[in-house]
């Protein structure tokens, strides 16, 4: 799998459709809203030998000291091939997410894959708050 952070390259609908579809994070999600947020983030694009995408994550960050990462996955057909492993690589190897005081993710699976790179449960959970807003895109649709 070749990674590439060049939002150009970037599949989009495939994008749209797998995040408003399969995702457990994101059904409903308008493209509207994923066209926006991956102008503000850095992109990462797995493609496979014939250019196509299969996998896909991004991240919010200031580039100096926080960076979120989030909307990960690999397409169905394409996992238990190593392709998570590698794109997480890709990531926390990029040389704009070097030397951050705090790096995030929220996952409800794959956590040991996270794990595996250093990630683990908040040291102090009671520090940290959010709003949390389940099912929005649904509610905005009807």
């Amino acid at each position: 799998m070749h990674i590439s952070t060049e939002l150009a390259l970037m599949d989009i609908p495939m994008i749209h459709h797998f995040l408003s579809t399969a995702s457990s994070w994101a059904i409903g999600i308008p493209l509207a809203t994923v066209e926006r947020s991956l102008q503000h983030s850095l992109c990462f694009g797995g493609f496979d030998q014939n250019g196509k995408q299969i996998a896909f994550a991004r991240v919010v960050s200031d580039r100096a000291t926080f960076a979120y990462l989030m909307d990960v996955f690999v397409l169905p057909e394409q996992r238990g091939q190593g392709h998570s492993k590698a794109l997480v690589q890709a990531i926390l190897a990029h040389p704009e997410l070097q030397g951050l005081r705090r790096f995030m993710l929220a996952s409800a699976n794959a956590r040991e894959l996270y794990q595996r790179y250093g990630f683990t449960a908040p040291a102090k959970p009671e520090a940290l708050m959010e709003i949390n807003r389940p099912g929005m895109y649904l509610l905005k649709a009807t």
